[in-house]
């Protein structure tokens, strides 16, 4: 039996691939990332304009299965530009939706068979555990800026349990992938198990491990700036020693995620100082937020097939790309003082964490719908032969090309990786602490020489948050009376 189609289809669908693909990248079917404009105005600092595209696209998608993402994306523009309740709006909004997919347990069986046939990206954006902890992080910090601290309370309560959470929920992301290529036939199994040995998806998943190795690793789902955040409220806003004891355990268990961070020491010191009655000095805190978090780019790779009519089909997988432009330090300088900021959290190292935690599930749900397509395409092309005189099996002629160059739309519209991440989250934050100045002035210096004169509020304990979106932007610096 010939099951090899003529070389005048092969070279006729080849052909048609790359045409296919090239109008297909002109025709809409983009990643999130390229329909993002509200990154692109973010990064050059045009917040203005970002905060106008970030609200048009969170309104124009309430109801779409990417509601929670363009959410954050307002949410956060909103929190830079100091509206902070318009910020815990968005943030509410997002929130409401997270809860109602995780009441809900599961996407429709008919959305997951939907998004075998296609990818990905066409279900729904649930959240990823560090978006949730962010999420109520940057609603603690937002009430703290309007100075409602009860209300700061229960959202950095909620950010530190979110990160005890997402353990479970990265086992079951798992185990619902395993369960998903469990239920597939036997040749889409044994297919998949040849895509995953390919050389090019290994060498693909080789180059990524390297890549994310160089990010120091947190305990599992933990951020260390959350957690810094929940010792330092705890510390200025205790209504007794089991606050106090809360914000000292807090404190020690930064003094093991950022171990070479001299002011964690400063505060697990002054929480301890706190349990034993002693005052609290005169002292202001700084924080800084720089730079911006990774995207997620797509890149393609040929997957192989059993199938001699289409040897290979592509797919696409998401890869991390990180942000170099931005401010490694801040210097602050005032009445004898000169000091720098040491970062107390990355969140490349975050992201990455998590984004090769999920990268195996993402293999496998991309390889069984590569391999649903592949094995569709066979059988349909295998129904339009038909024995010629000499009993072998012809190549289909028109039908069988049909079938092929229908292959080929269907597979390249649908390639398409799930590059939806929270772009306007931050590379890292940073923080600095130091008794305040009798003048209650301090001087914030930038690598590039930008500075900012800031006057500190009359409370017991302050905080200076500023925020940097890259090295041409300008510094953006909120006062908050913690105590």
């Amino acid at each position: 039996m010939n099951l090899s189609v003529s070389s005048t289809l092969k070279n006729l669908a080849r052909s048609l691939t790359v045409a296919t693909v090239a109008i297909l990248f002109t025709t809409g079917c983009e990643t999130y990332q390229n329909q993002n404009q509200t990154l692109k105005y973010w990064r050059r600092g045009d917040l203005t304009n970002a905060v106008v595209e970030a609200t048009k696209q969170a309104e124009s998608h309430t109801n779409s299965v990417d509601a929670i993402i363009w959410r954050l994306e307002q949410a956060a523009v909103l929190r830079a530009v100091g509206d902070f309740r318009a910020s815990n709006e968005a943030f509410d909004q997002a929130q409401e939706t997270m809860e109602e997919y995780a009441q809900n347990a599961k996407v429709s069986v008919s959305r997951e068979a939907g998004a075998l046939l296609s990818n990905q990206s066409t279900l729904p954006y649930q959240g990823r555990a560090y978006d949730g902890v962010m999420l109520n992080t940057y609603k603690a910090l937002n009430y703290l800026a309007l100075g409602e601290m009860d209300k700061a309370r229960p959202e950095i309560i909620r950010a530190y349990q979110r990160q005890q959470d997402a353990l479970a929920q990265n086992r079951q992301q798992i185990e619902k992938a395993q369960a998903e290529l469990a239920e597939q036939d036997a040749a889409n199994r044994e297919l998949v198990e040849k895509q995953q040995n390919s050389a090019q998806l290994q060498n693909h998943v080789a180059s990524l491990n390297r890549q994310l190795d160089q990010f120091k690793a947190y305990a599992d789902y933990l951020n260390p700036f959350t957690v810094y955040l929940d010792g330092l409220f705890f510390l200025a806003n205790s209504a007794g020693t089991s606050d106090l004891e809360r914000a000292r355990k807090s404190f020690e268990q930064l003094t093991r995620l950022a171990s070479e961070n001299e002011f964690v020491r400063e505060d697990l010191a002054l929480a301890e100082d706190q349990l034993n009655g002693k005052p609290l000095p005169p002292t202001t805190y700084v924080i800084f937020e720089t730079g911006c978090a990774p995207i997620r780019n797509q890149i393609r790779i040929d997957i192989p097939t059993f199938w001699p009519e289409l040897p290979y089909l592509g797919a696409a997988f998401p890869e991390l790309l990180f942000a170099t432009n931005y401010f490694s330090e801040l210097s602050i300088t005032g009445q004898g003082l000169d000091k720098k900021t040491a970062t107390i959290a990355s969140l490349d190292a975050v992201i990455a964490q998590e984004f090769k935690k999920e990268f195996p599930s993402i293999i496998t749900k991309t390889l069984i719908s590569t391999a649903i397509k592949a094995t569709a395409t066979h059988f349909a092309w295998e129904a339009t032969r038909r024995h010629r005189p000499d009993g072998r099996l012809d190549d289909g002629g028109f039908a069988g090309m049909a079938v092929i160059i229908g292959a080929v739309i269907w597979q390249s519209a649908n390639n398409i990786a799930d590059t939806r991440t929270w772009t306007t989250l931050p590379k890292e934050f940073q923080i600095a602490r130091f008794p305040t100045p009798a003048d209650r002035q301090i001087n914030l210096v930038t690598g590039n020489g930008q500075q900012a004169t800031v006057t500190i509020p009359d409370g017991t304990l302050n905080l200076i948050y500023v925020k940097s979106i890259n090295t041409r932007s300008p510094l953006l610096i909120d006062r908050i009376k913690l105590k």
